[in-house]
């Protein structure tokens, strides 16, 4: 079972989900990817949800609430990148013409963050961490194994965060117009081109986590009252994948990668 110890500068290091039903988003995840649900107070009748899988972290979530709330933040899940600097990294994002949210500030001592936005309007934030290294668990089901970008001008994101975090975007080998987010030597996720995204979708940020089964994982989600975008579907010599949401409506994708002959 591979661990993660520490993430490179550039990673998907986090995912977050932010609900409008806690304990009914624990009951949901535990039953689809069997993850341990640890609770952690935040406050008078809050708490900060830590899913895990064999002990450790692979996501987290919390209830949306007070400024979040008065702004109509549907649910969703939300994505971490890695930075050896959140200072340094939101001061790039506004260089390259995408917003920071909110200042960097620290979360106690497990790190520093920054909530941030692109130039399209999809949000992200990066972690700088300090005791906490972010997921610590890949390659198994259940655990956040790539990330797509749906934006309506696929040169602009990758100039920006190519500026931000110095990401390369390399083209597929279908001449499809998708391209591959590489960090380093890395993989991490993708960028569909215009024509492949939902034109009625605001721009955003689509995590993937890895299954055993596809079929079998949307059946389960099916019955736990999940709705379904995407029906399940091979791309050959990748994998079988499909898009859910959650039964408040927090919109994920399911991956079961095909075997390297």
């Amino acid at each position: 079972m591979p661990n993660i110890d520490k993430h490179a500068a550039g990673s998907f290091s986090w995912i977050e989900l932010a609900t409008s039903d806690q304990t009914a988003a624990k009951s949901f995840y535990s039953n689809l990817f069997a993850w341990q649900a640890v609770d952690f107070p935040m406050g008078p009748d809050q708490h900060y949800t830590i899913f895990q899988i064999d002990g450790r972290d692979a996501a987290a979530g919390y209830t949306i609430d007070g400024p979040m709330k008065e702004m109509g933040v549907p649910p969703h899940w939300g994505l971490y990148v890695a930075t050896e600097s959140a200072d340094a990294s939101a001061a790039k994002v506004t260089a390259a013409g995408g917003k920071v949210l909110a200042g960097p500030f620290d979360v106690k001592d497990f790190g520093r963050m920054a909530p941030l936005r692109d130039p399209a309007g999809a949000t992200f934030a990066v972690w700088q961490a300090g005791t906490n290294t972010g997921t610590r668990i890949t390659g198994v089901p259940g655990t956040l194994c790539w990330a797509d970008l749906s934006t309506p001008d696929q040169a602009a994101a990758v100039a920006f965060y190519g500026a931000v975090f110095g990401w390369d975007a390399t083209p597929g080998q279908d001449n499809s117009g998708y391209l591959h987010i590489k960090n380093g030597e890395a993989f991490i996720g993708g960028i569909p081109a215009a024509h492949q995204r939902n034109p009625g979708a605001p721009p955003h940020w689509m995590p993937y986590f890895q299954v055993a089964d596809c079929d079998a994982s949307v059946a389960t989600a099916k019955e736990l009252g999940a709705k379904v975008f995407m029906e399940p579907f091979t791309m050959e010599k990748v994998g079988r994948m499909a898009i859910v949401a959650d039964p408040q409506g927090a919109a994920f994708s399911l991956f079961q990668p095909i075997p390297h002959q």
